[in-house]
Parts: structure tokens; sequence; C-alpha cells
């Protein structure tokens, strides 16, 4: 049997088929990283810069086993390198690397070669019953808790893969590795897979409450920067305003019926081809004139920037003879189609620029500042930036940091930093970008997720609110959706304009309030199409009240939204999450799927169901609540039947917040 020794800080082991590493990585936490001949500190991932030394202690074993103790957590590791998490102060165990049954089957951690000069990874680990687990980024599964199910990690349009896992076991568990896979909870096994990858690589943090956990894994990946002022408000979206004259007149509408707007957004096909990254000025013909009215009005413009470039692009051949172009496989460019100027429905060869190399993210954002932020805008929407191709043919891509399969995971990530990068380097201390993927450690590049293009139903809002707390509880605090959902709806149907109202009683208490959808009547996807009206005048009178009202309500809640922005960047809290987040000796607060807080102070109830006037709430406990339409006071720990016209959702305040004010207000 191979003897653990201590080296550079930390455990390892050499054995004839694996190296195996165990070490501090900040207060509370330790890494785990295992490979068949050698570890390579060099791949790309979010657990870098190393966090300030923790104060540890390593001892080897006279049997060659060992232990590693880092404040809150414990690693005992035995003779055959198996490792089990311990909770320091009990001894309670958190996890457990599942050993096999016989000595002479493969581990727990297991490299196969595939061939390629990569391996097919597994880590299993033991399960519990009762464990409930959340995070693992933005699935629509309708779930909150995510034991027993299998977890695809790739990244499509309403799929985000961010692998950290939050247990009610008290650890949070961080799988390292942007290769394409899947997660097994089953009930026996917890079992990571990465199809094609050089190393194992994990990282581990012990909590006493969701809040530290958080916090651990921030302090790892992280810290959100403060949100901008401007991003609090309303945002106003469609697909898609095609003209400045357009844009402006709904921003106009917007001050003249004294609405409030802080955000209205330009979308995609603005530009002559894709990967211009500039205004068709036959649309566009004044964009720094359109910037400096909407800033008179109070309003931010964001743009809509793809990754794709067409072969007539302005920017094509500067970006192919430098080799910033993503490869395929199979020779050549990996190309995929899109609509085009001037050939109607009939789609065009596009490219995709390669954000892992950084040339290619500083090109980006040389021609993102000399076109937009040159006029005035900071406000970018990275649409498409999964990015938004087949699986087949994202399993070809070859990048500058590794074959797709091995590192596809990090496009959005790369793209949002490269962005964020751009913004900090002329000045910009708050980068947002609005994005459709995201991994570990996004955050910190001021990424605000969306949920991507989703139904316009009940059905698909009841997901989005169990899909939100999950990205929540994967260290993101900006998330939002689509408010009404984006594919359709129809804004003269009395159905959808109940969907439309509950989603936007929603959104008011999302942390990123935007409108946006592609409405009827609608139009073939090309360079020409336009949604169908989709401000918030447009869904009748009767709604159009309901609406304003709540614009106005999100306008108070602003300065409660500012001091949840400065709570995440230091402590890396989001503002929405379950509520077991603020009240985890509850264990009724576990199971509760379909409410979250908004902060400390102010729990949310949605309502999910067509006709429903009212619906069961339940109260945490440890505290009274206040129902701020009705003036009563709640004690926690029941569960009420809330009334639920169709003029406002349950919500209720945490007696004696100051945040109640918000709702008493003309």
């Amino acid at each position: 049997m191979s003897a653990f020794v201590v080296a550079g800080g930390a455990l390892e082991r050499r054995a004839p088929n694996e190296v195996l590493r165990v070490e501090p990585w900040g207060p509370h936490a330790v890494r785990v990283r295992a490979a068949a001949t050698a570890i390579d500190p060099g791949l790309p991932g979010a657990l870098d810069p190393i966090p300030p030394a923790a104060d540890a202690e390593l001892t080897v074993l006279d049997d060659g086993s060992a232990r590693l103790v880092n404040g809150r957590i414990t690693v005992v590791a035995d003779t055959l390198g198996s490792l089990r998490f311990r909770h320091t102060a009990s001894g309670r165990e958190l996890l457990a690397e599942r050993p096999p049954a016989r000595p002479w089957l493969p581990g727990s951690r297991r490299c196969r070669p595939v061939g390629d000069g990569s391996y097919h990874l597994e880590q299993r680990f033991a399960a519990h019953l009762g464990e409930r687990l959340f995070g693992l980024g933005q699935h629509p599964n309708g779930r909150l808790d995510q034991k027993g199910l299998v977890v695809d990690l790739v990244q499509s349009n309403t799929e985000v893969t961010i692998p950290f896992l939050h247990s009610s076991r008290g650890y949070g568990l961080l799988w390292h590795n942007p290769a394409a896979g899947r997660v097994e909870l089953a009930e026996d096994t917890t079992r990571w897979v990465a199809d094609s990858a050089q190393q194992i690589d994990y990282w581990i943090t012990a909590g006493d409450t969701p809040a530290e956990i958080t916090a651990s894994y921030a302090d790892a990946t992280g810290h959100p920067p403060l949100l901008p002022g401007w991003a609090t408000g309303f945002w106003q979206s469609k697909l898609r305003y095609r003209t400045q004259e357009e844009l402006l007149a709904v921003a106009r509408e917007h001050t003249g019926r004294g609405l409030p707007l802080s955000v209205i957004v330009c979308d995609y096909f603005h530009w002559p081809r894709m990967g211009d990254w500039r205004f068709e000025p036959s649309e566009w013909p004044d964009p720094e004139g359109m910037v400096k009215e909407l800033a008179g009005l109070g309003v931010e413009l964001a743009v809509s920037v793809w990754p794709t470039v067409a072969a007539d692009s302005e920017n094509h051949d500067a970006l192919r003879a430098a080799g910033l172009l993503v490869r395929d496989a199979h020779g050549g460019l990996l190309t995929t189609h899109a609509p085009a100027r001037g050939h109607g429905q009939n789609y065009q060869p596009v490219t995709h620029y390669d954000p892992t190399a950084p040339r290619a993210r500083e090109f980006l954002w040389q021609r993102l500042r000399e076109n937009y932020h040159a006029l005035g805008i900071t406000a970018f929407w990275l649409d498409a930036c999964e990015p938004d191709v087949p699986p087949e043919v994202a399993a070809r891509a070859r990048y500058a940091a590794g074959p797709g399969p091995q590192v596809g995971g990090l496009y959005g990530h790369l793209h949002a930093q490269g962005v964020a990068d751009g913004l900090r380097s002329v000045g910009v201390d708050r980068p947002l970008s609005l994005v459709r993927s995201a991994w570990a450690g996004s955050q910190r590049h001021g990424a605000a997720l969306w949920s991507g293009d989703i139904e316009p139903t009940f059905e698909s809002l009841a997901a989005q609110i169990r899909a939100g707390l999950n990205v929540a509880l994967s260290g993101i605090p900006w998330w939002n959706t689509d408010v009404g959902g984006f594919l359709g709806g129809d804004p003269d149907d009395p159905a959808y304009r109940e969907v439309l109202v509950r989603w936007f009683q929603y959104g008011t208490f999302s942390p990123i309030m935007r409108l946006h959808g592609d409405r009827a009547p609608n139009q073939p996807f090309t360079t020409e199409m336009s949604g169908g009206p989709n401000e918030v005048w447009s869904y009748g009178e009767q709604a159009y009240g309901i609406l304003a009202a709540h614009l106005r309500l999100r306008e108070r809640l602003r300065p409660y939204l500012a001091e949840l922005s400065e709570t995440a960047h230091r402590t890396g809290a989001p503002p929405i999450r379950p509520l077991f987040f603020d009240f985890p000796d509850d264990e009724r607060a576990w199971t509760v799927e379909d409410q979250f807080l908004l902060g400390p102070d102010v729990l949310v109830a949605p309502v999910t169901e067509a006709g429903s006037r009212s619906r069961p709430v339940y109260l945490p406990a440890g505290t009274r609540w206040l129902d701020p339409t009705t003036g009563a006071v709640h004690d926690g720990g029941v569960t009420v039947d809330a009334p639920a016209p169709l003029e406002h959702i349950p919500v209720l305040i945490r007696e004696g917040a100051a945040v109640a004010a918000a709702f008493t207000a003309d």
C-alpha cells in the first residue's frame, strides 16, 4: 500500500495507477485532485487564484493513513486513499467517498483512458437518505431539491451547468471540471462523471448554516461586483425594436405616462452582419444621439452581442488570420447557420470567436469599446453564449484551451470575463452583463444570468421559481427571466394576460426585473423579424393598472435591492433564496419550493395557477410576519391561506423590517 506524505502544504499519495493531492483551499475547505500520472495545476477553471493560506493541520499516521483539519472541515484518509469529510467540532460525517465492495474492484475515483490522451472520469460518494441537494445551476426540471435526479452537465439554451451542490447535511461541493458529463444523485450513491477530461478535481467546504457555505464558496470562486444602480430598476425589452425611432418612442412613452424605466434593450440584428459588433446606420442613424436622449430620460441602453461571426463580416478575416475562431475537429472552422441581411429565410454559415483565447477576448472588447462604449454604452447582453450549437457540433469544437468536450462548459464564462475585464479597463468598476450561460465563478465577472427561451405558461413560471433558487445557491446572485415567457403569448388573449400579470408580479421581486418575449403575431426568424407588442400598455386597461402599480412598487424597492447588492458583494449571499437559507433550524422551511425570500425581510409567494385568488403560504418559524395589504401580523411556523386577488400576489414582511414602508407608499 502507498502511504500519504505531506508535501507543499498538502497531503499526497502516489499509488501505481493514481496521484492524489488533498490540500486546504481557503478557510473551512479543501481541494481534492487525482490523476492517472501527474496532476496538472494549469487546467482552466474557477479556483484561481488560491485563497489566503488556511491555518490547517496535516498529519500522517504510522500506518500511512492521514488526517487534515481545516477549520470546520476535517478529512480522514485511509490507507487505500479513500476520503471521508467530517464536521470538525461534532465529528459528524458530511460526505464520504464510496469505496469498492471488494478491494480488487475499481475504487471511488476512476480514470479510464479513452484513447485520445484524455480520460473518462468517475467520482463516487456514498449517499444518505433524507439528504436534500440544491444548486447545480439552472435546470428547468421543476424541482428545487435535485435528489433522485440525473442532471446532465452541459450548456444549452435554458440549461446552465454550474456544478456546485449545496447539501442539507452542511457541506457544499464544487465539481471543478468544465467537461461535458453528468451527476447521478441516486439514493445509494452520488456519482460525478466527466466523459473526456484530464483529472478529477473537486472542492468541498463545511458550514453550520447555508450562509456560511455560500460565503466560503464566494471566497473560493469570486465575489460578485456591486450591482450598478441602474440595474435595480425596470428593464424593457421585446423581440425586437427594429429602428432607433421605434426604441426611442417606447422610452418617451414611459416618460409621458410617468412610468419608471431604467433600462431599454436593443436586441439582435441591429448590426450590418453577424460579427460586425456595431449599429447598422440605415436603421440606427444616430446612436450617440439616441444614447444621450435616453440618458436624459434616466434610461440606460443595453445592446445585444452575439459571439457568431459571418464570413462577410468586417472582422472575420482578422480573427481567422490570428487563429481566434473556434476550429472544427473534422477540419477547418466550426460553423453553424444564422439569418443574414439580404438572404431572407436562407441561413448563411457563421463561425464563432474563441473566448478561451485571451487575445480573442481582447479583440472583441476593442470592437465593443470603439462601437458601443465610445457612445456611452456599458450594458451588454451576451446572447447565445453557450455557444448555441447542436450537441453533435459542440463535440467537434476545438478551442485554444482544449477540445470542446473537455473545456466547452467555460465558453460563456470566459466570454463574460472578457467583457468585464474590458469594462474595468475603462473605469467601470461595477460590470454587469446579461448572459444566457455561466459556470462556476461567473459571478465575479458581473454575470446576470437569465433563463433562456422559455414557454409563456403557468407551468413554465412555476419551474422558473425553482430554477432561480437553485441558481442563487450556485453562487450567481443576479438572475432573471423573460417576464411572461419568451416563446409566444398573445397580448389580446385574456388567458395569456393573466399569465403575464402573475409573471410580472413575480418579476417585481426578482433580482433583475426585465420584460421580454416574442409575442404574437410571431414572424419567421430572419433579420427582418419583429415580435408583437410587449409594453406594459399592450395588455389592456385592467392589466395596465396592475403592471403600472408594480412598476412603482419596484421603484420603491430599489433602496432595499441596493442593500442586498452590498450584502451579495461582501458575503456572496444571494438576493433571492429559499426559506431555509435564513431559517435553517425550521425543518418545514427545507421543503417549501414555491415561495422564496427576497433578502432577509420579504417573503414572496407567487401565483402559478390560472384563476387562483388565494394560496397557502408557509411562514417560517422564529419571527412574526406582517401582511402589508391588511396590516395583520401572523406568528411564524404556521401556514396561512393568503388572499391573492389579480391585483397582487401574497407578500409578507418580517415584523419590524424597514422595507415595509415600500408597500404602504402611495
